[in-house]
């Protein structure tokens, strides 16, 4: 069985782009805990900004995301997701191009993991005190930096850091979706954290690992990540979830 915890704040916004997905509810606001035995799915998603509905797209993408079946072609039916955003879109101006990332989590019932990814949400996993990042941005950013054309420092404030490829929405391009198996799935005493740039792009890795090491309950850490993004100074809605496996 898996204990799951999620949040979503708004921050120092006006409204919250942000929505996450635990089994099969979706939350734009507040916080949610559940357990649950596998199969399940959790995400999160952040509307993009710039365009029209962020907020709208976010939650539609999960909503649709919730029912995807995926013991058959992952990659198919989260395209038909995007395809149904798009079309969607298409056909109500106001709508026009509204977009959102993705970053989620499937538990198989034969105890698999597997992650998926499209934007700059990110996956990570907390094993003995690190934190490590699973996921792959897909951003400008991300390609200066593999290409060796900015450092590791520069990526963390570069002027561009918020132009992200194509995701789900977009009606001029398709997504590029990463699918990751992790390989040795969850060991007890992991932590796997999704989350969007609100978190990660103004706390630290070793600030989370601090946060994360407290000898309180997940819901409490996560609150506390929540905590530090803002007296960090985070412009931007904060939404995390933590999953951890026990007997």
């Amino acid at each position: 069985m898996y204990y799951c915890c999620g949040i979503t704040d708004k921050g120092v916004m006006s409204h919250n782009e942000d929505a996450f997905l635990i089994g099969k509810t979706v939350a734009d606001k507040g916080g949610l805990e559940q357990k649950l035995d596998a199969p399940f799915i959790t995400a999160v998603s952040d509307g993009v900004s710039g365009e029209k509905s962020g907020e709208f797209a976010s939650r539609m993408c999960l909503e649709y995301v919730r029912n995807v079946d995926f013991s058959g072609d992952i990659s198919g039916s989260l395209m038909e997701v995007h395809n149904t955003i798009a079309e969607y879109s298409m056909n109500n101006p106001d709508l026009h191009n509204m977009q959102a990332t993705l970053c989620g989590l499937f538990f198989g019932r034969d105890g698999s993991v597997t992650a998926f990814n499209a934007g700059d949400s990110r996956l990570y996993r907390f094993r003995n005190g690190h934190i490590t990042q699973i996921s792959r941005d897909q951003s400008l950013v991300q390609l200066m930096y593999e290409e060796g054309s900015i450092t590791p420092e520069q990526r963390k404030n570069h002027i561009r850091r918020n132009i992200i490829f194509p995701v789900f929405g977009n009606v001029d391009t398709l997504p590029e979706i990463d699918l990751i198996q992790i390989e040795d799935g969850m060991q007890y005493g992991d932590i796997l954290l999704l989350c969007t740039d609100g978190l990660s792009d103004y706390v630290s890795a070793l600030e989370m690992e601090e946060i994360l090491e407290m000898p309180i309950s997940l819901h409490k850490r996560v609150s506390l990540l929540v905590r530090k993004a803002l007296e960090n100074n985070s412009t931007d809605n904060i939404t995390i979830i933590a999953i951890v496996y026990f007997d």
